[in-house]
């Protein structure tokens, strides 16, 4: 039992490791959205530059369905351990990529398609790290505890966030405005090289789940399949919103429409991380107690009817503490949320095409809502005048999950 335990845990924690430094990568290139537009897309427009940088952050969202449908193809076929190793790889060449580039003043009009090819790697990797990551961690957990469990890798999901928000906070704080635009910017993404030993150790030590090992049951029909990741792509839809229109995008609207600066946005971003990252796991172990589907309800409610107020707090207050709370309130409705989702995705999916329909949904619905967010929000704010414009964005994804959710069948008792 001893031995099992520890399998179980080395298991997930190293997936859960991998998932922190991947999320890392793939958000860190949002956090450093302003020195990227200055030295990829110089002119004399700021927010047009980063019209052109959340563009291309979008793009590396189109590619994830592509990824999300090869690696999920290998990792039903495969295994959920040698997919989810690929991915790894394949992020932290693309990350390192964009701190390698050279920018505009030094190659011209090469520099941005040269960023445009990392990005679009680290969109290909991630298009199939969830799905593979969900369900390496899923599989892994015993019945009754699956939603704690398949939480850990929400958990480990915003903990990359975190520590991008952390470390570019940290190297605007100790680096001068000029030292970032110089070289600074490029130090997040050089770092997020160090994936690469947490990819070793999986490789060396990591068994693969259970349940692929069983190969239990046949895969579905491409109809029947593509129905599962329509209905599953329903869940995800403001689950996506809340962390790429949301939490990704507010270090740049709290430094552009609040009083807080940049440095000072980057820290309350990275507060309400790691309020997100903590809770979590609390609400998965409530969904595995009350049901995947009240929490999906209560978190997807609190978008539609809070997020108004909340960004005219934002937008309005004269001091930081509103703002920092407003931040606090989003991360703890993403954090309810994510504590159901997880497992009520996985558990819409048979194990024989999990990954590859998990995958396939997924990267479509993230490429749609989420991906393009922080762009349809500048968008929403630069056509409207208003900063309060992205909450119509928000509020419309809101209310359609909730229309998914409603009639979804509770599966608590499946896990």
């Amino acid at each position: 039992m001893e031995q099992a335990g520890s399998r179980l845990w080395r298991s997930i924690l190293a997936a859960a490791a991998g998932n922190v430094l991947e999320w890392y990568d793939f958000t860190v290139y949002a956090y450093m959205a302003p020195y990227i537009a200055e030295k990829f897309f110089p002119g004399s427009d700021p927010v047009a530059g980063l019209l052109a940088v959340f563009a291309t952050f979008g793009l590396g969202f189109v590619i994830r369905p592509l990824g999300g449908i090869l690696i999920g193809r290998w990792g039903d076929t495969w295994g959920r351990k040698s997919a989810l190793l690929f991915t790894i790889v394949l992020m932290a060449v693309g990350t390192a990529g964009i701190g390698l580039v050279p920018g505009y003043d030094a190659i011209g009009g090469l520099a941005p398609w040269l960023l445009v090819l990392c990005r679009l790697l680290q969109g290909f990797s991630a298009g199939g790290e969830w799905g593979s990551s969900t369900a390496f961690i899923y599989e892994w957990a015993p019945k009754g505890r699956r939603s704690f469990f398949s939480s850990l890798q929400q958990s480990s999901v915003a903990g990359g966030m975190l520590l991008g928000s952390a470390v570019a906070a940290l190297s605007g704080t100790v680096l001068s405005k000029i030292q970032m635009s110089d070289f600074g910017w490029r130090i997040p993404f050089l770092l997020g090289a160090l994936i690469i030993p947490i990819g070793f150790y999986m490789w060396r030590h990591v068994e693969e789940t259970p349940v692929f090992i069983a190969k239990q049951g046949t895969p579905v029909t491409l109809r029947a399949g593509a129905r599962l990741a329509v209905q599953a792509g329903g869940v995800i839809v403001i689950w996506t919103v809340a962390y790429y229109a949301v939490l990704t995008y507010m270090p740049v609207f709290t430094a552009r429409f609040s009083h807080l600066g940049p440095a000072a946005a980057l820290w309350s971003n990275a507060l309400s991380l790691l309020v997100l990252a903590l809770t979590i796991p609390l609400f998965g172990l409530m969904a595995d107690r009350i049901g995947r589907k009240p929490l999906l309800l209560v978190g997807a409610g609190g978008f539609a009817l809070l997020s108004y107020p909340l960004f005219l707090l934002i937008v309005n207050s004269q001091s930081a503490l509103p703002i920092i709370l407003a931040q606090i309130v989003f991360a703890l409705m993403t954090a309810i949320y994510s504590g159901g989702a997880p497992a009520a995705v996985t558990e819409i999916f048979p194990s024989a095409s999990r990954v590859l329909w998990m995958s396939t949904g997924y990267s479509l619905t993230v490429a749609l809502f989420g991906g393009f967010g922080p762009y349809i929000s500048t968008w929403l704010v630069k056509t409207t005048g208003s900063p309060l414009s992205p909450v119509i964005y928000i509020v419309g994804c809101a209310c359609l999950s909730l229309a998914v959710i409603v009639p979804l069948k509770e599966t608590r008792h499946d896990g």
